[in-house]
């Protein structure tokens, strides 16, 4: 059964840090990029960061400098590391394919505080 479980969210307030997980229960993990992407009450869910199979690292821009994406494959699992949080972070955060294509897991909220 195909699986995302995202975790690590949690509150901080303005200029902190956290570190998110999303450990996925996918075959051939591996071959595939990843990215994660992030959803605010009231506003269209939108992608933050993108890690192709090679380790290719994009972003968006409103992330751009901060936040960081990376991989381990033996764990299939994919991180996401954010600096210098902004009360504009705040979001539910997903990760999945670049198209998608997995079932959504249930994300993990992002709250930063000014």
């Amino acid at each position: 059964q195909v699986q995302l479980v995202e975790s690590g969210g949690g509150l901080v307030q303005a200029g902190g840090s956290l570190r998110l997980s999303c450990a996925a229960s996918v075959n051939m993990f591996s071959v595939y990029s990843m990215g994660w992407y992030r959803q605010a009450p009231g506003k269209q869910r939108e992608w933050v960061a993108t890690i192709t199979n090679y380790g290719t690292t994009t972003y968006a821009d409103s992330v751009k400098g901060r936040f960081t994406i990376s991989r381990d494959n033996a764990k299939k699992t994919v991180y996401l590391q954010m600096n210098s949080l902004k009360p504009e972070d705040t979001s539910v955060y997903y990760c999945n394919r670049p198209n998608r294509e997995l079932p959504w897991g249930q994300g993990t909220q992002v709250t930063v505080s000014s």
